[in-house]
């Protein structure tokens, strides 16, 4: 082989591994700014969501059926926002019909990558019982929300990735895949419909712990309140597993009504009004 043979060979070579090295830092560039695009949007509507306080809302909870029989439920809520980033914000949920469960009370102290904190109040057992970790995944009281569900839904509590832009309703949003730090999750992964003009999540497609496709959330008839915080009054839940619905209607809602720690005590659930 003479030289002019062995410099051409060399040369391709180096073309070649130089392309491959290109694609690959590529290829590493563009997984790394899909994480980084995927936490800026998180940490957007975050941010947005920040400092309004404590809020109380009364809400309306149909279950549907495969059959499509219906039940509804009356409840209230109060949340108390927790500032900062290592404690999430407390909710307590107090039933108030049926007659049958009237009085139960969820509490809920949502952490970041210890296990959530909850308890419930059964009127009829005049116990508190304490949610398992393990069992948070489980449906609450019969609906298809799972007791992970009406949890803050704190930023460190996950991981992201920005999938696509694409459109939603009248809207365009990014699409962003989120996958739970914290431990017995029911779900590998969530995807997410954040719209690009105020940050509001439109949908949530959640998958089992096996990898399929499971429920999905949708949002709507959003309303801002002291001209910033947006709240969806609707909240359409379904289960494509089991063909079942649960239907959140929010209504009264209102900001800083005054709520201090003392209202978010487990020892006081049985008094919760």
């Amino acid at each position: 082989m003479n030289m002019h043979q062995t410099g051409t060979r060399f040369l391709l070579a180096t073309a070649l591994l130089t392309t491959s090295l290109s694609l690959t830092t590529v290829a590493a560039w563009a997984a790394e700014s899909a994480v980084e695009k995927g936490q800026k949007i998180a940490a957007e509507w975050d941010r947005r969501d920040q400092g309004f306080g404590d809020s109380q809302s009364t809400m309306k909870m149909v279950l549907v059926n495969r059959h499509g029989d219906t039940s509804s439920r009356r409840m209230k809520q109060k949340i108390l926002e927790v500032p900062g980033h290592d404690m999430g914000d407390k909710s307590l949920t107090i039933f108030e019909s049926p007659r049958d469960i009237k009085g139960t009370a969820f509490l809920s102290f949502a952490k970041i990558l210890d296990p959530d904190d909850q308890w419930l109040y059964l009127p009829a057992l005049k116990r508190v019982k304490r949610i398992s970790s393990k069992n948070k995944s489980g449906p609450f009281v019969g609906s298809e929300f799972a007791y992970e569900d009406l949890s803050a839904q704190e930023l460190k509590k996950y991981t992201y990735k920005w999938l696509r832009d694409e459109a939603c309703g009248d809207l365009q949003c990014f699409v962003v895949e989120q996958s739970p730090t914290y431990k017995n999750s029911g779900y590998t992964r969530t995807v997410v419909w954040y719209d690009k003009t105020e940050y509001r999540q439109r949908k949530i497609d959640y998958f089992d712990r096996k990898g399929a496709a499971l429920k999905t959330l949708t949002f709507s008839d959003s309303q801002q309140y002291l001209g910033k915080y947006w709240r969806a009054h609707d909240l359409h839940m379904v289960n494509h597993q089991t063909g079942k619905q649960t239907r959140l209607t929010l209504s009264d809602i209102r900001f800083q009504t005054g709520l201090r720690e003392r209202d978010f005590n487990k020892n006081s659930l049985k008094r919760a009004r």
